[in-house]
């Protein structure tokens, strides 16, 4: 059964850093593209960064130039690196994978990450 799986989550101070981690594990033989979402509280989840299976990267501009993604495909696993944290980067973060393969698009269950001033 495949699922997604993050970790890394937890509480800082401002100016520090988290690194989250997502293992997609169980999926059938497709291609799809990973990103990052989050969702704070009272608000709407909205799109942090995503890479595509080309790897080309992309990233909402509130985290361009404090958050870089990647993945390790031998270990099917996207990561976050999160630095220069601020407290509006409060939320729970999710991993998703998009594919034009319906069994291949998923959500994990997320992360929290509380950063406080």
């Amino acid at each position: 059964q495949a699922q997604l799986v993050e970790s890394g989550g937890g509480s800082v101070q401002a100016g520090g850093s988290l690194r989250l981690s997502c293992v997609a594990a169980g999926y059938p033989r497709c291609r799809y593209d990973m990103s990052w979402y989050r969702q704070a509280p009272g608000k709407e989840r909205e799109f942090v960064s995503g890479i595509d299976s080309d790897g080309t990267t992309s990233y909402t501009d509130s985290v361009k130039g404090r958050f870089t993604i990647s993945q390790d495909n031998a270990k099917n696993t996207l990561y976050l690196q999160m630095s220069i944290l601020k407290p509006e980067d409060t939320a729970i973060y999710f991993c998703k994978t998009t594919s034009s393969y319906w069994p291949c698009n998923l959500w994990g269950q997320g992360t929290q990450v509380t950063v406080s001033s």
